[in-house]
């Protein structure tokens, strides 16, 4: 049979973006120009919108995929990849554009693609510092003043941090993105960086009572973190085997914990995990900071089986809802599994949901309601990750019949209410990693 002219008009679709799509870098107007190609061409398969704005006045872009693009979807969980933080580190900016043209070219086409974006909301933000990018004119391997944003800040050490107070002055990109963590709710994230190849986990800042006197700042979660990045590492070309970038830095299995590497206070990472609910690793994509374009095509070979595995974590452990007497969803109720509770307890959305990510094993979930009993259940969670299914269990109070509020966790330094370390054990400490941290700070 004849192609009909909507197929027509599709394969003329593909190639027009594929066209247009090339492998360099791509300007601010370019990029912009990119994702209002693709929404026009997918409109009901994509949402386009703006978080904010840079201090320049740059559009903070983030272009969301999925089967209901527009609108949180209830038991359809929230996932996000963040480029370009430091606006000199290049190549997650580039690799995002064309995994966004991989993921809406291979829907409908590709059965794995497809489930993906049928099951996941996925919100991809290609610059996070759009000014640093344009202050970065010459590919180089190494720091630039494009590193910061232009009122001269790293935004990795601009959000508040649960261990230690950060004096560091807002900024409005690290403004825009803490609105966006809130009035979401993301289950699994990314944050692509350059400068090394690993994958980096929670902690990355710690005291005694995360265990960094072993030099590793363990997270309650520190499982699902090392399976986490694992599956990226592993799915990626070379990051697993570990070797890093010279004779100084080796990464067992390409992954480290973000504190056992070097400390760093105020990260991105931590504020995910801590006030967002929301899994993130950091994922280093290449030894030089900014490559020459003529390498692009060989880094998105290199990460895209690793991008899509990794999207498809966010289907791990268990999810729900938790409803009182009369159905209605109940807002703030904490769901967590016993045996790691988290330092700002998880609670549910406004839609009463909770995800949690688990590894495969038993546990026993609790949910708790202020003001009336616990409910217990044990559960034996599968990896479903192939099926974009995590487990779904719903949690009924009876006998609530109002809508229960919960004052925000305070942006305070946490942890450091369980155990504070004194001013001399930080200064034997810092004494320790001064080394390391001089041949790693300008990575992250």
């Amino acid at each position: 049979a004849a192609p009909s002219r909507q197929d027509v008009a599709g394969a003329l679709c593909l190639v027009s973006l594929a066209a247009a799509l090339d492998f360099r870098y791509h300007r601010a107007e370019e990029l912009e120009a990119f994702l209002r190609r693709v929404h026009g061409a997918y409109p009901a398969l994509t949402h386009l919108h703006s978080i904010g704005r840079s201090v320049r006045g740059e559009d903070l872009w983030v272009l969301v995929l999925g089967k209901y693009p527009t609108h949180h979807k209830i038991g359809i969980p929230e996932f996000k990849y963040v480029a370009n933080m430091h606006g000199d580190e290049t190549v997650g900016r580039e690799i995002l554009l064309h995994l966004i043209d991989f993921l809406v070219t291979n829907y409908g086409r590709d059965p794995v693609v497809t489930r993906l974006l049928d099951n996941t909301r996925v919100h991809i933000m290609p610059t996070m510092n759009p000014d640093g990018f344009e202050a970065t004119k010459v590919p180089s391997c190494f720091y630039s003043v494009g590193r910061y944003n232009h009122n001269g800040e790293d935004l990795n050490r601009n959000f508040p941090d649960a261990f230690e107070y950060n004096n560091a002055t807002l900024q409005p990109e690290t403004r825009a993105v803490m609105n966006w963590i809130k009035n979401e709710t993301f289950v699994l994230s990314a944050n692509l960086h350059g400068g090394a190849l690993v994958a980096s986990y929670a902690f990355d800042n710690g005291n005694a009572a995360t265990g960094i006197w072993e030099g590793y700042s363990r997270a309650p979660d520190d499982d699902v973190f090392v399976h986490l990045a694992k599956t990226y590492s592993y799915n990626h070309a070379s990051m697993y085997k570990g070797t890093g970038c010279d004779n100084r830095q080796t990464f067992p299995e390409g992954i480290t914990n973000g504190y056992s590497w070097y400390q760093l206070e105020g990260g991105m990472q931590d504020y995910n995990y801590i006030w967002g609910q929301c899994l993130e690793i950091t994922l280093e994509l290449s030894c030089c900071k900014c490559p020459p374009e003529n390498q692009l095509e060989k880094f998105w070979r290199d990460n895209r089986v690793a991008l899509v595995e990794y999207m498809k974590q966010v289907h791990l452990g268990i999810k729900g809802q938790v409803t009182d007497g009369s159905g209605r969803p109940i807002p703030n109720a904490i769901v967590e599994a016993k045996g790691r509770s988290h330092v700002c307890p998880y609670r549910t959305n406004d839609h009463g949901e909770y995800f949690l990510l688990l590894l495969p094993g038993t546990y026993v979930i609790n949910a708790t309601v202020p003001g009336f009993k616990s409910k217990l259940k044990t559960v034996e969670i599968l990896d479903n990750t192939a099926n974009f299914s995590a487990l779904k269990y719903d949690f009924s109070f009876s006998e609530v019949s109002v809508r229960t509020r919960a004052a925000a966790c305070p942006t305070s330094p946490l942890y450091g209410e369980l155990q504070r370390t004194s001013a001399a054990e930080r200064a034997a400490l810092h004494s320790v990693l001064a080394t390391a941290i001089v041949l790693a700070m300008m990575f992250k």
